[in-house]
């Protein structure tokens, strides 16, 4: 713990003053140089601090506005994809919502309620289990291999009788939805409930979210669910673009 705040600490004077020396990074710290400088050495490997010149002072690096990209662009999701939602809500009548992954669960960040939806639940703020949602299985489809792995090598819940739980059956799942663009999930995590799901893409081409519509059963069928994702593909292909994502 003792390394991570003197780590936070140098990237905190270089952000305040611009760029500084080892002989000023070890003072801020209260270490010997030699300290300063193998932790210094660190941040650089990874891209968090770059030298100014040979034998010179060192400032913030490009690693840090990687990281910060990546923050802001999870902020920027709810704001930029509101009105996505409210469009599709009034377009569909269902609820919609935008998910992104966290870790090993899907987290809902953004919701609108058509005029036809049954129930005034609040998903925003909920997590649910990826391999159970539409926008999970998006999620989990196009989260890397190992990350894919270490999840489904553990036990998955069974919500009802329709969740699936097989490992390879969902590996079978995700190549479809890499495919066909887009998941699905037929009362897989509450009974009555069906929902489809497609991706969002950043500027680096990365799936970082899902947007969703989710029904009554009785009324978002699997044949009005066909009907309705080529709508969801063209919101969520105007929403990427506003995140940077220029399609090849």
């Amino acid at each position: 713990m003792q390394s991570v705040d003197r780590a936070v600490t140098v990237l905190e004077l270089l952000a305040r003053s611009g760029e500084a020396g080892i002989t000023e990074i070890a003072g801020e710290l209260g270490v010997h140089k030699s300290t300063a400088s193998r932790l210094v050495g660190v941040l650089e490997a990874r891209g968090l601090v770059e030298q100014l010149g040979e034998r010179g002072k060192y400032a913030i690096g490009f690693g840090v506005v990687r990281l910060a990209g990546a923050a802001t662009e999870r902020m920027d999701l709810p704001r930029l994809g509101r009105p996505f939602c409210d469009s599709l809500a009034a377009d569909l009548g269902e609820t919609v919502n935008i998910a992104i992954r966290d870790n090993d669960v899907a987290l809902n960040i953004s919701q609108a309620r058509g005029t036809a939806a049954v129930t005034a639940h609040n998903w925003v703020g909920q997590r649910t289990p990826l391999h159970a949602t539409s926008s999970g299985k998006v999620l989990f489809a196009h989260a890397p291999e190992g990350d894919q792995e270490e999840l489904l090598s553990g036990a998955l819940e069974r919500y009802t009788t329709r969740t699936v739980v097989q490992p390879d059956e969902l590996r079978k799942d995700f190549d479809l939805i890499v495919r066909d663009g887009y998941a699905t999930s037929y009362e897989e995590l509450e009974l009555g409930l069906n929902a489809a799901a497609v991706a969002v893409h950043n500027h680096d081409g990365e799936v970082i979210a899902a947007l969703s519509a989710s029904g009554p059963s009785y009324r978002f069928s699997r044949k009005r669910m066909r009907e309705v994702v080529g709508t969801m593909r063209v919101a969520a292909k105007e929403l990427s673009s506003q995140l940077g994502y220029l399609e090849s």
